[in-house]
């Protein structure tokens, strides 16, 4: 990861995977320090990201099967239990 990231991100990188791992669910994510775990919009639709060092983000989306939903049709935070990492990447480009 330092190689490719450099140290500062791989550093924000491992932090974020061992979250992950340590979550439950993505609900606990939303709480975390300077995480901004949050839905993207558009062409996005469906994925998720984290903060690492701006503007980068960790790119993931859910893999439960089926997509855990509410009965608006708004994803199950408490229930998305298994994710698919994406990428990092700047999603402002």
């Amino acid at each position: 990861m330092i190689k490719r990231f450099g140290t500062k991100r791989a550093k924000l990188l491992k932090r974020r995977l061992v979250e992950f791992a340590a979550a439950n669910a993505l609900e606990e994510l939303r709480n975390l320090p300077k995480a901004r775990c949050h839905e993207l919009k558009g062409n996005r639709k469906g994925q998720l990201s984290v903060d690492l060092d701006y503007p980068y983000r960790l790119i993931f989306e859910p893999a439960n099967n089926p997509i855990p939903k509410k009965l608006d049709g708004g994803l199950d935070w408490t229930k998305v239990t298994i994710i698919k990492i994406i990428g990092v990447e700047d999603t402002h480009e």
